[in-house]
């Protein structure tokens, strides 16, 4: 692995943990929106080992298909709902209207997404790990 690959997993692991702290204060939208961050940073790392510099882009979808198009297929990603993830990621962090982050996230959604990014990060550092 890269060191700069390396960084990018290492702050997606530290992004993880802190949803993890988070979530377990009953800041859940907060939670939400680390989980996506380590979730992308995660997927960000595979593709700057993979010799790519990686998109300005929160879409864990898009991120998938340009591992896909270097020929990086994981099918356990395949299984992860990561659009949701993604919308998460949005969401959580301004007003819809007159109503805050704050209120529309609750711990089913901190715990799918805390769910979800670590299986991301599963992913990455089995195949980052020599």
């Amino acid at each position: 692995m890269t060191p700069r690959a390396e960084a990018w997993l290492r702050q997606a692991l530290s992004d993880l943990e802190a949803a993890g702290v988070t979530a377990s204060q009953g800041f859940h939208a907060q939670a939400c929106y680390l989980a996506g961050q380590a979730a992308e940073k995660g997927l960000k790392a595979l593709l700057v080992a993979a010799g790519l510099t990686p998109p300005y882009s929160h879409s864990l979808e898009k991120l998938v298909e340009l591992l896909q198009q270097q020929g990086l297929t994981f099918p356990a990603l395949a299984e992860l709902h990561l659009k949701a993830l993604t919308r998460m990621n949005s969401a959580s962090r301004y007003p819809q209207g007159d109503a805050a982050p704050a209120d529309l996230f609750d711990q089913h959604d901190s715990q799918l997404a805390l769910s979800t990014a670590t299986a991301v990060l599963e992913i990455a550092t089995a195949q980052l790990q020599p």
